[in-house]
């Protein structure tokens, strides 16, 4: 009988040491893990609550050509100056109108605001497509 030693050239492989198979596995497991809290980080910061956002809180459409939207600012830092853009849109869904209004810094996290934005077609609804604490220089008076 041969022992495990002995064994015939070619038919079995070769012994390896465990060595190498370890540090593989290790490898493996710290690459895996560092791709799952990367993926843990994206979705964290676009999926969490933004430090800004605007809600519409109601709308009148005073003419065939204008409408007015009212709305809250929703601040984690009120004392940051922030811009939104209000939008009107037609029966079609389509937009008709649009809007950058300047929010100043105040003392409350909730600001509720209003403004009229002119379209130009027949507007149906009036609404908040967004807001940032980006405010562009032309909407700051010097």
């Amino acid at each position: 009988m041969t022992s495990p030693r002995n064994l015939p050239p070619g038919r079995y492989p070769t012994d390896r040491s465990s060595g190498s198979r370890r540090v593989w596995a290790i490898g493996l497991t710290a690459l895996v893990i560092a791709a799952g809290v990367l993926i843990a980080w994206i979705g964290y910061k676009n999926f969490s609550d933004p430090d800004i956002s605007g809600e519409a809180s109601g709308y009148e459409i005073l003419n065939d050509t204008s409408v007015e939207v009212k709305f809250t600012v929703i601040r984690k830092d009120p004392g940051v100056p922030a811009t939104c853009i209000v939008r009107a849109r037609s029966r079609d869904g389509s937009e008709t109108g649009r809007r950058e209004i300047y929010v100043p810094a105040s003392s409350e996290t909730h600001f509720s605001m209003s403004t009229v934005v002119n379209t130009s077609a027949a507007p149906a609804l009036g609404e908040v497509y967004g807001c940032s604490k980006t405010v562009p220089e032309y909407l700051v008076a010097p």
